[in-house]
């Protein structure tokens, strides 16, 4: 084992050290703008890691990545939680790749998405609101 790898292993150690109170606490919240991409930072260091055959930075990256979707899932101040696997959200989520699918096979420019089907207030008119 290089030592670089021992070190960075260390590191993503104490960072899981430093985290497992906020996953903990019940009260905490931690905005999704901090943990999706610190979530993101750590799986792709971890799959760096690994393919520069340094398997146990890759294993606490990885751990590290874990912890921070963790509480992207459980401590977001938005409640996502297990709200995020509603069927609703899911149907919702199949319907809008369903229109994007549909709309890049479309023949129409990208520039029509943003024109409004509502051919008076296409035109600039207003409705008196």
């Amino acid at each position: 084992m290089m030592w670089q790898d021992l070190v960075f292993m260390l590191g993503s150690g104490l960072s899981i050290v430093f985290l497992a109170p906020t996953l903990r606490d019940a009260n905490a919240r931690v905005p999704l703008g901090t943990s999706l991409p610190s979530m993101g930072i750590g799986f792709v260091y971890s799959m760096t890691f690994f393919t520069l055959g340094m398997t146990f930075s890759a294993a606490g990256a990885f751990a590290a990545g874990s912890m921070w979707s963790m509480i992207a899932l459980f401590r977001s101040p938005q409640g996502v939680s297990m709200n995020l696997f509603a069927r609703e959200n899911l149907a919702l989520f199949v319907s809008d790749v369903q229109y994007w699918l549909a709309r890049r096979r479309s023949d129409g420019s990208l520039a029509d998405q943003y024109v409004s089907a509502d051919p008076g207030r296409a035109h600039g008119q207003s409705d008196g609101r």
